[in-house]
């Protein structure tokens, strides 16, 4: 079963729970491919389905970085323009972003792995 996972883990090489899900996945002998996100960023394809496994924006906007204060994202209610500057600054997301096709979690989540397992 484990074979036809498609693991993907977005995340940011000094993020601890990144570090963690690589580890998770090598302990199970789980195949991923990891993506420099500050680096790389998401496609607005992937960013879509990602946000719609998820349960919405709010979910990946990660408050505490400090490119969310650089752009003022508490002060914008468009959602069309936070959408952008989340795409153009992918330093904001919460991470690590772990994507199994069409499914995927936001930080650490082994419970939700197991289930793909």
């Amino acid at each position: 079963m484990a074979k036809s996972m498609n693991i993907q883990i977005f995340g940011k090489s000094k993020c601890f729970d990144t570090k963690k899900a690589e580890r998770w996945f090598k302990e199970r002998k789980i195949k991923y491919q990891l993506v420099d996100l500050p680096r790389f960023g998401l496609s607005r394809g992937e960013y879509q389905g990602v946000r719609a496994a998820v349960g919405g924006i709010e979910k990946l906007i990660d408050t505490k970085s400090k490119e969310y204060e650089k752009n003022y994202i508490e002060y914008t209610s468009d959602a069309d323009e936070i959408e952008t500057r989340l795409l153009d600054n992918p330093g904001m997301f919460v991470t690590p972003i772990v994507r199994n096709g069409k499914k995927a979690t936001v930080g650490f989540a082994p419970e939700v792995w197991l289930e793909w397992v």
